[in-house]
């Protein structure tokens, strides 16, 4: 009889590169514009959110209809992520949570654009396949490239929507508040 604990092992490592796959087909259907593909990484009443309120789409639908509002002002799009963070529940097999960081590259009513952003998400397996349940994004930086060599020193980061607005992270962070430098004695 084979071990259980290495069989629940093995689908822990299977769940976990599915979950990871699912982030860069994300990437791929928002950078191909494929709609079907988008619609189909998040569950039915799933959800897209931005940290400063500005997308809040809940429901397979509204997150499909908030993406064609963002596809309007955007030109092309290169989302590549980096690190990836996965917790599974362990109470519900068929939920994760995750923190995945990521820049992208894009053009945004015409002007070229550097970002640096987060995705913490929520994901469940639905119809046998991970899919997000929520994802909120969070953005370091939102810059035109031609600011990036000032603007990054500064805490009004966000120049998406035109008027600059301070950046999500990492000052918004509870642990970036709480920070205290030891005494260096100077």
């Amino acid at each position: 009889m084979p071990d259980r604990s290495l069989i629940e092992r093995i689908r822990r490592l299977e769940d976990r590169e599915a979950i990871r796959e699912l982030v860069a087909r994300y990437c791929l259907a928002i950078d191909g514009r494929d709609v079907a593909r988008i619609a189909d990484c998040f569950t039915a009443d799933g959800g897209f959110r931005s940290r400063d309120g500005v997308l809040n789409a809940r429901g397979r639908a509204a997150v499909v209809q908030q993406f064609h509002g963002r596809f309007a002002a955007l030109g092309p799009t290169f989302h590549y992520t980096h690190d990836h963070v996965l917790r599974f529940d362990d109470g519900d097999a068929d939920r994760a949570s995750g923190i995945v960081t990521s820049h992208a590259e894009l053009v945004r009513n015409g002007e070229p654009m550097w970002v640096a952003l987060r995705y913490d998400d929520e994901y469940r397996r639905d119809d046998g396949h991970w899919r997000f349940q929520d994802r909120l994004l969070s953005f370091m930086y939102y810059l035109p490239v031609r600011d990036y060599p000032v603007a990054l020193t500064e805490r009004d980061r966000m120049r998406a929507y035109g008027t600059p607005a301070a950046a999500d992270w990492p000052e918004g962070l509870v642990t970036w508040k709480e920070y205290a430098p030891p005494n260096r004695g100077d």
